[in-house]
């Protein structure tokens, strides 16, 4: 009789395996077919097209970054499928610059008209009426001006540090004085609206943005006095934010996390967004300054970063986003008439399935564990955190039931990705509360 053995992974043949970084990014391009979808609500299709967009982001800055970082340590071995790492890297840029450019192209020839016919209409400065750029001068001069910082390039001031994913402003000027001419960069501040609505378009039917790179573009000579101001561009940098904490050897692992995120912040760059309009001279000088590859650099038409489209896909308009879904209470979980419901009394009586985000959190899981954190019986609760939002009730609940003497403990994980600094921020909370707390497995 004879016996056949299942083949060990060493024996297969390369085509047998999938990439896991193409294999991601395939993913995200089914995001993006969702924002192609003629037959999808308009403005879900819009917040697809951002969502595509903040995925294509992460994934820069912690897949691919960290595929550099282990080429450049000399770590990177062969992927399953055969490929060297370089050669996954470059397979990585092709696609990904493929998927930018139908991201751009789906924005530009399908939503951005069929925008304009439902009365939203993403409008340049050379669009805007003379009443329009008058209003928009004053919202410069109050708004905008006060939080520009420019940063110009000379032998007393060397190339500024450009922070990872922060649209800019790359300036050339020329002075007047002595006809020299000058490199300066502005930053678009994060903390304004990225398409700003233009004000006096109050109707609900009929609105009008216009980005914020363009107003700031049109005022730049009111921030550089005496000199000419000859030509800006736009671009964006990401940034390795990928981080490198040993569980096993961190002997105070949040220590050793907030001193990571803290470097994470000047991370190496490992992408270039420009506009397609770009001067050669400007993008040469980007290149060198930021030390990165002809391969990181993608051209795109502008406007660049579409992010920022999750406030144009926010607008309150019914008939263009999903039908909303009433949040229902589980049946076992609702009060009988006026009487308030016992989550014990009711899990006593049988299992519960809970299914989210169908069924109320707030009714369920929320009021089970604010039940137990009040309920004299209960003496110890212990829960297991990954992520939660900075006004947890569910935390709240853990530092009431600590201060009520109970023991509780809290599995955290600090390291979930790009919610960090909010994790670390509630734990202390919660160790001074008197919660104990574990980081990590280890």
């Amino acid at each position: 009789m004879a016996i056949s053995l299942p083949q060990s992974a060493d024996n297969f043949d390369a085509d047998r395996f999938l990439d896991r970084e193409l294999s991601w990014l395939a993913f995200n391009q089914r995001v993006l077919e969702m924002a192609e979808d003629p037959t999808l609500f308009l403005l879900e299709r819009v917040n697809f097209a951002s969502i595509f967009s903040s995925n294509l982001d992460e994934f820069f800055m912690v897949r691919v970054a960290g595929l550099k970082r282990r080429i450049a340590t000399g770590l990177a071995v062969a992927t399953p499928a055969g490929q060297s790492p370089q050669e996954q890297l470059t397979q990585i840029s092709e696609e990904a610059h493929r998927l930018q450019v139908r991201l751009a192209k789906v924005f530009g020839e399908q939503l951005e008209p069929a925008l304009a016919e439902q009365g939203i209409h993403l409008v340049r400065w050379n669009q805007l009426a003379d009443e329009e750029r008058a209003t928009l001068g004053s919202y410069f001069k109050d708004q905008i001006f006060p939080v520009l910082t420019p940063l110009a390039v000379d032998p007393a001031h060397p190339f500024p540090y450009i922070s990872g994913l922060s649209l800019n402003l790359a300036v050339v000027l020329r002075n007047d004085s002595n006809g020299k001419e000058h490199f300066a960069r502005v930053k678009v501040p994060p903390l304004l609206p990225r398409f700003v609505r233009i004000p006096g378009n109050t109707g609900v039917q009929d609105v009008r943005f216009v980005p914020l790179e363009d107003i700031i573009g049109e005022y730049l000579g009111l921030l550089f006095p005496g000199m000419d101001v000859l030509q800006h561009h736009t671009f964006r940098v990401t940034r390795n934010e990928d981080l490198e904490v040993d569980e096993d050897e961190g002997e105070n692992l949040l220590l050793a996390l907030e001193k990571e995120l803290l470097r994470r912040r000047f991370g190496p760059p490992v992408r270039l967004e420009v506009a397609n309009d770009i001067n050669p001279e400007v993008l040469e000088l980007l290149i060198r300054e930021l030390d990165i590859s002809d391969e990181d650099v993608y051209h795109l038409p502008s406007p660049l970063d579409l992010t920022g489209l999750f406030e144009i896909g926010g607008i309150k308009r019914p008939e263009l986003h999903f039908p909303p879904h009433q949040v229902i209470t589980n049946r076992f979980l609702k009060p009988v008439e006026d009487d308030t419901i016992s989550i014990f009394n009711a899990m006593r009586q049988r299992d519960i399935l809970l299914h989210h985000p169908y069924e109320s959190f707030a009714t369920s899981v929320q009021a089970f564990v604010e039940e137990a954190a009040a309920d004299p019986k209960v003496l110890a609760i212990k829960q297991t955190l990954y992520r939660t939002s900075g006004d947890s009730p569910i935390v709240d609940a853990l530092i009431r039931a600590a201060e009520a003497g109970k023991q509780v403990l809290a599995l955290v994980e600090i390291k979930a990705r790009f919610d960090e600094q909010n994790n670390i921020g509630w734990a202390r909370k919660l160790e001074q509360a008197g919660v104990h707390v574990v980081y990590g497995i280890v």
